[in-house]
């Protein structure tokens, strides 16, 4: 049996009742249901959603402690459907419910998620799931229809603080003259980006290589590296991330854009897949009121195929300052969902007469293109006839604002209509 001092510290510092968990309040609130259930030692199938080192692993054993029901441990890494019916198959022998804590378990796949519904109904299983993903996403509906889903947020840095002071008094049990200057520990709590787990880790690696000392801040920051920010690039923290920088150039607000934008970067994301974004948000959020963004946008991506990483980046920052301070227009974005909605409800009109092609003679003789009016031939290019089908009434479908150059399209569209009620008028005088 190993020693205490060669078991992990994160595992010694397992909170052994639920006063104990730092950074969930409400779960651990007197009055929250999970502490009601704790209290009435009560398990109930759920799943925790969220990032590493908060805490889904104890939660867990808590609730299982707290019933009284033995507690099985299953990562959907590497176990599957054989594994889950052994833990079945000891449940039923021993005519007991089982805990069983399935962790990652958005890696089974549906099938594997089936196999688990009979015998959380039939109380065979209380299931308790941890992912990082969004199980709305991976988990399917019988399956979450059957638990709770509980979402545990990062620690913040009061919570981590009171994590590493327990880790430097377990650690001083070992080696009194071990310590962490107040500095050098609000930093680690920093640098642990919510995550417990990482925090005890890093701690102690520090009393590893040196038990004996005081760690002060420089000490600290160069013997361990602050942690990678919590990013993945095909998780839910990606789209929130872009989320907060599509809405912050939507909003106007290019330091806030350049920040998010720079987090996404250092966090790894493609930068050819911001630029293609960014080109989604020029047409979307600015439209017509700056049609100069467009080609920026393009001229960005252009630049960043040409140079690639980190000098082509920049190209990425120039565009997104210009896109939070250029005038903001939706209207052709909201032009497009009503034509394509109209497209739908109307496809089984014919184009006009007059508007079909008319390339031989024979499709003159039917009368394809017969009372087409040339533009170019009237005078100022403006003439009165239908472009909708004959059976509709004609519809705006761009509604121009009074920002940037859709000021100009709005008079321009104002002044045509003008001009083909006059022509309109004149033809019945």
């Amino acid at each position: 049996m190993a020693s205490q001092a060669d078991v992990p510290l994160a595992y010694r510092l397992r909170p052994s009742c639920l006063q104990d968990v730092e950074g969930q309040a409400e779960l651990t609130d007197e009055a929250s249901w999970f502490a009601a259930a704790i209290k009435e030692k009560r398990a109930v199938s759920c799943v925790f959603w969220g990032p590493p080192g908060v805490g889904k692993t104890t939660l867990a054993t808590l609730m299982a402690e707290s019933a009284n029901m033995p507690f099985a441990y299953l990562s959907a890494v590497s176990a599957g459907k054989k594994e889950v019916q052994a833990v079945v198959s000891k449940a039923k022998s021993e005519n007991r419910s089982y805990v069983l804590f399935l962790d990652e378990v958005h890696r089974f796949n549906k099938a594997q998620q089936d196999v688990l519904l009979p015998y959380i109904e039939d109380g065979t299983l209380i299931l308790v799931g941890a992912t990082t993903e969004n199980p709305s996403f991976t988990l399917n509906n019988a399956l979450l229809s059957r638990c709770r889903v509980i979402v545990l947020k990062p620690l913040d840095m009061t919570a981590l603080e009171h994590v590493l002071q327990r880790g430097v008094k377990a650690l001083q049990v070992q080696e009194q003259d071990f310590a962490l200057a107040d500095d050098a520990l609000q930093w680690l709590a920093k640098a642990s980006d919510g995550d417990a787990r990482y925090a005890l880790n890093a701690l102690q690696s520090l009393f590893e290589a040196d038990a004996s000392r005081t760690w002060h801040l420089a000490d600290v920051e160069q013997q361990w590296l602050r942690r990678q920010g919590r990013y993945d690039r095909n998780g839910d923290v990606h789209y929130d991330f872009i989320s907060a920088l599509h809405k912050s150039i939507r909003s106007s607000d290019a330091d806030a854009a350049c920040y998010w934008l720079a987090r996404m970067l250092e966090g790894g994301e493609e930068p050819l897949y911001l630029a293609r974004r960014l080109i989604r948000i020029a047409t979307e959020d600015i439209g017509l009121a700056d049609p100069k963004a467009l080609s920026l946008c393009l001229d960005a991506q252009r630049m960043y195929e040409i140079l690639g990483s980190p000098e082509g980046e920049q190209g990425l920052f120039e565009v997104v300052i210009y896109l939070a301070l250029a005038p903001k227009s939706n209207a052709a974005y909201m032009a497009e969902k009503a034509a394509r909605k109209l497209a739908k409800e109307t496809q089984d009109l014919d184009v006009p007469m007059h508007l079909k092609n008319a390339p031989t003679k024979l499709m003159k003789g039917l009368g394809h293109g017969e009372g087409y009016q040339y533009a170019h031939n009237a005078a100022d290019a403006v003439v009165d006839q239908g472009h909708f089908p004959e059976a509709m009434q004609e519809v705006s479908l761009f509604e121009p604002t009074e920002r940037g150059f859709e000021r100009t399209l709005r008079e321009r569209k104002d002044w045509l209509q003008e001009r083909r009620n006059q022509l309109r008028k004149d033809a019945n005088i």
